[in-house]
């Protein structure tokens, strides 16, 4: 399993526009962030999770060809907003299947009237499979996949893990016996948002507690906002199995 870590920031992305703050400022390319995603090719599937606004350039960076299947976490538009940009996949492969919570999909279906309607379908629109997930496993394929169920402040959000991987992102509390399903993975990907406290997503004292009860061999930070710091200041502080991820960092599990 090889998984390519597509965008790597918070909803703003890095630089926030305007800012003069000094990481928006840094010319090192692994302070600049897209929009939070990640790519897992399993025996030649290609499993996106989220597809935010900049799905459509992460693309073409990484020269994806295909895609098999999209998991959603939420349905916030910094992991929503490219559905729209599926259309050349469709247009290759046909209907691209989607796995969502129920209520995600009934947003998807809200914003995306144009893509997801079966009666007013847009001609030259992309389609999509629509699966409604739940709070247990369901296979891909032959790939399980756990959802891990999370709250982003009073919403709900999915992590999910697949074989030895797992990957959270927008967490801000998660109950004993969800963490339970986490045990024994290889690499876990989860988010810390910044230095100080946030409402609604781990800070990052909150991901290294988090990980330490874990205790992966590897684990990758991500979600990050410019006021995280610079990552040449920051990695170095990092406890030596626990990692800032950036954009286009590639792993092998």
């Amino acid at each position: 399993m090889q998984v390519t870590f597509l965008g790597t920031g918070t909803s703003q992305g890095i630089p926030v526009i305007g800012s003069k703050h000094p990481v928006c400022l840094s010319e090192n390319t692994k302070d600049k962030r897209l929009r939070v995603s990640v790519l897992i090719e399993w025996e030649g599937r290609n499993i996106l999770i989220d597809c935010g606004p900049d799905f459509r350039s992460q693309m073409l960076t990484n020269k994806v060809e295909k895609l098999d299947a999209i998991l959603f976490t939420h349905e916030h538009n910094d992991h929503t907003a490219g559905l729209d940009d599926i259309r050349p996949f469709f247009f290759r492969q046909g209907d691209i299947p989607i796995y969502a919570h129920k209520r995600v999909v009934e947003s998807l279906q809200k914003r995306f009237e144009y893509i997801m309607s079966k009666d007013n379908k847009y001609p030259g629109a992309p389609s999509v499979a629509v699966n409604v997930i739940e709070n247990k496993p369901f296979l891909f394929k032959k790939l399980p996949i756990i959802p891990v169920n999370a709250m982003h402040n009073r919403l709900q959000v999915f992590g999910f893990r697949l074989n030895d991987f797992a990957y959270l992102t927008d967490v801000k509390t998660i109950e004993p016996e969800e963490t339970e399903k986490l045990k024994g993975v290889t690499v876990l990907v989860i988010n810390a948002l910044r230095q100080e406290p946030h409402h609604s997503h781990f800070n990052l004292e909150d991901a290294l507690a988090f990980i330490a009860e874990l205790n992966p061999e590897q684990a990758y930070i991500t979600h990050i906002s410019h006021l995280l710091g610079f990552h040449e200041e920051i990695q170095p502080t990092l406890p030596k199995n626990v990692f800032l991820a950036y954009d286009n960092l590639k792993i092998t599990i």
